[in-house]
């Protein structure tokens, strides 16, 4: 006995004790400590996959031949008898498409629209999104083929590329190209919006031969935070491709002409840059740089320099906007979103919580798509 007393008196035994108790309490709190592990880079089969897509993209429209190739399968465009340009949607999301109904009502309240407008969904794969009217616009068909995406890297640069290229391929009549996500709603109808970015009269539709189009993309050159996010891959790695002086900000959320599209997905140059992993992933927002400073390199005098989606960084967190939650929601919230101090209103709006769905559509119709 007095060898056991000894034994558990020695000051090992309650070290020993402790560490093992407090090696789950270590496997709880590690991942709320420790800096999540770096995502894993864009593979080489996907790079040369997404460049066989990049090429056709801008083959076809450089050729006008115009090969249908959204899913494999011969499609008689609209184009050929409809005249009048469309827009492209484009939905990047990574969880359930919240506000479908919305958009559902956004689409389809004009019937006189339905050949106006084309719709394309990269869906993370790891994830089945949830449309909430089975067989409405949203249909099967609409999403393209995707991969898994990460936020703060270059995979969501290669996910709108996708998307942009995919719209390229599909209708020649897709005009502007519009990026949204699932926590994006719209501000006013769609025949508002159209009518807007196409210059509709009371007459006739403006004829595309005879109007240069620009672009609605945030490019900002001045901006607090500039130096450290261009240094976000290490002291001078973007060089010589994009010297600091052309280095630019903005919104990831834009409307692109179709000219710009076909540059983004002609990119070679610039795209090796941007693809490199961070140093500081705190500073690296890739999807927020790379298209401002491509576009206000290739064509400044082609875009407007500002976005139609807006977005309230008043309060953010980690990077991530304010977000609107059902107690915000009112007619007197979107009438305050629209409001911009550019030529044109603010035609989108993020960040809205999944659960604001319900408000929103109670108010739809006599607010939101009344102009």
């Amino acid at each position: 006995m007095p060898q056991l007393s000894s034994y558990f008196s020695s000051p090992i035994i309650p070290s020993t004790i402790l560490i093992l108790l407090c090696i789950p309490t270590l496997f709880y709190l590690a991942p709320h400590i420790l800096p999540p592990p770096p995502s894993p880079p864009i593979s080489f089969p996907d790079e040369l996959q997404d460049l066989s897509l990049f090429r056709r993209a801008t083959a076809v429209d450089d050729s006008h031949s115009h090969t249908p190739s959204f899913n494999n399968k011969p499609k008689k465009h609209l184009g050929a008898t409809n005249k009048k340009p469309k827009i492209a949607f484009l939905f990047l999301t990574n969880s359930d498409l919240h506000f479908s109904p919305l958009w559902e009502i956004f689409f389809t309240q004009d019937k006189s629209s339905s050949n106006l407008y084309n719709i394309y969904v990269h869906a993370d794969p790891t994830v089945v999104p949830n449309v909430k009217i089975p067989g409405g616009v949203f249909t099967q068909d609409r999403f393209i083929s995707a991969k898994k995406t990460h936020r703060g890297t270059a995979t969501l640069i290669a996910a709108e590329r996708r998307l942009l290229a995919i719209a390229l391929l599909d209708d020649p009549s897709n005009q502007f190209f519009t990026l949204v996500s699932q926590y994006c709603i719209p501000l006013y109808s769609f025949k508002f919006i159209y009518d807007t970015l196409f210059e509709v009269n009371s007459h006739q539709l403006a004829e595309l031969r005879h109007i240069k189009y620009k672009s609605y993309i945030e490019i900002l050159s001045k901006d607090p935070y500039i130096l450290d996010r261009y240094n976000a891959r290490g002291k001078n790695v973007m060089v010589p491709e994009v010297p600091f002086e052309k280095f630019r900000m903005g919104s990831q959320f834009f409307t692109l002409t179709r000219r710009h599209a076909v540059v983004v997905v002609g990119d070679r140059q610039l795209w090796k840059k941007f693809r490199l992993d961070c140093l500081r992933p705190s500073s690296c927002y890739p999807e927020e740089h790379y298209f401002p400073t491509l576009l206000s390199m290739e064509d400044l005098q082609g875009c407007t320099s500002y976005t139609l989606t807006h977005v309230n960084w008043t309060d953010s967190v980690n990077g991530h906007p304010h977000t609107y939650y059902p107690n915000e929601v009112s007619p007197d919230l979107i009438y305050e979103l629209r409001r911009s101090n550019f030529t044109n209103p603010y035609m989108f709006a993020r960040k809205f919580s999944p659960d604001c769905l319900e408000p929103l559509m109670n108010m739809a119709k006599e607010v939101i798509f009344r102009d």
